[in-house]
């Protein structure tokens, strides 16, 4: 197959359509719709990624998605990014639509007065953003209106910086590495439009630096293109066709700390400014998503698949007992499905192919009898006739392995 009929096959619009995973409405353009499919993969998707965190010691927070223009102002992204924004008006406030999830965070870090003991607070939230895209440039899930960053914001003392952001570097890592990804590493430098000093940015641009060449990690510099209040480390991952998407980022800022007067006491009973690292990991929920859905062509691991199997009696005597293994394998945790349509066997197992599912179970005389089961793995055909209990345990045997 070329590889451009190999790209199209992987087309994750194409696909949302075809296994229902998302699809997309002019009442709501660039505003995606997650059906109950796609909600399943995104849910393990958070879900992985609460768990890595919580390990990582970070602390989950939520913040409003619409604040009053005041404090955008403040932010700076007011100047520098007020014609991406959606705006609205309540009892004749200005209030926008955040496009980032940074000023919510700080809010949250300026709401008690803090000690340089509970330095490094790292505070970690999947943040609705939305931002105004062009209807020309919008693209599936990979380009929207609205979309969840995962956004973390950690608030460190300048001796803990390079220490925080090596720890970044490997949860960044770790998580890439569950999906087998490989990636490559870019610095990118002060823009045009910046905000603050130059010296301040050549502190940050230097410190990032340092710690990509302590930990030996091959980097690019991409010149120009740092946010408006600071340099940032961006983490362009590899699919299974080999094509790079833009995803993770590292992001040191000395500006926002200051422009909201962030503070903390240190061991000399002084106020003390702290420096904030903003990062992501998948970049964006949606835009992660899409990328699986073209690098697994839709053929999604046990652990994320929103059917894991299908489960196919052979006639409509089968169908209580094929309700009866349902039962058990969804007791287990298990994501199953009975298809106890009357079409014939060859036909149903078809469509489960065709959907994509992993595994078909099949329910026939001889299962009743013996009380088990008849597995057939996506691509692989017949695995054999065998216990409810034991197919159960090969699955979470298999989920444990990928998840």
């Amino acid at each position: 197959m070329s590889n451009q009929l190999e790209v199209e096959k992987r087309n994750h619009r194409k696909l949302g359509q075809e296994l229902e995973l998302f699809t997309s409405m002019e009442e709501a353009p660039g505003m995606p719709f997650f059906l109950p499919n796609g909600m399943v993969i995104r849910n393990e998707l958070e879900n992985l990624w609460r768990k890595k965190h919580q390990k990582a010691a970070y602390q989950e927070i939520k913040t409003p998605i619409m604040m009053k223009q005041e404090l955008w102002e403040q932010s700076g992204h007011w100047d520098h990014y007020h014609e991406n924004m959606y705006f609205s008006n309540v009892e004749e406030q200005h209030y926008a639509i955040r496009p980032m999830n940074c000023p919510g965070a700080i809010l949250i870090y300026n709401s008690k007065r803090r000690s340089y003991r509970e330095l490094p607070i790292r505070y970690a939230e999947l943040g609705l953003v939305h931002r105004h895209e062009l209807s020309g440039s919008l693209n599936g899930l990979l380009r929207v209106r609205s979309f969840t960053q995962d956004d973390a914001h950690l608030f460190v003392r300048v001796d803990q910086i390079e220490s925080e952001i090596e720890k970044v570097l490997a949860l960044i890592d770790e998580l890439y590495g569950h999906f087998g990804f490989d990636y490559k590493v870019e610095l990118s430098t002060r823009p045009e439009e910046y905000m603050g000093s130059e010296a301040i940015w050549d502190k940050a641009e230097l410190a990032l630096e340092s710690v990509l060449k302590e930990k030996g990690i091959d980097y690019q510099i991409n010149p120009g293109d740092g946010a408006f209040y600071g340099p940032k480390i961006d983490f362009h991952i590899l699919d299974s066709l080999g094509r790079s998407w833009q995803c993770g980022t590292i992001q040191l800022d000395f500006q926002m700390p200051q422009k909201f007067n962030c503070t903390y006491v240190g061991e000399d009973n002084n106020l003390h400014r702290p420096v904030i690292i903003h990062r992501a990991i998948f970049g964006s929920v949606e835009r992660f998503m899409a990328i699986l859905i073209e690098h697994y062509a839709g053929e999604f691991p046990l652990w994320l698949a929103p059917v894991q199997a299908k489960i196919i009696p052979i006639s409509d005597s089968h169908a209580a007992y094929a309700n009866e293994v349902k039962s058990q394998f969804e007791s287990a945790g298990l994501r199953v499905e009975v298809d106890d349509r009357s079409e014939k066997m060859g036909w149903k197992i078809r469509e489960a192919e065709k959907q994509k599912i992993p595994y078909m179970i099949v329910i026939g005389d001889k299962e009743i009898e013996s009380q088990s089961v008849a597995l057939r793995k996506r691509k692989e055909g017949n695995l054999g006739v065998m216990g409810i209990q034991e197919a159960i345990q090969r699955f979470i045997i298999e989920i444990n392995q990928n998840s």
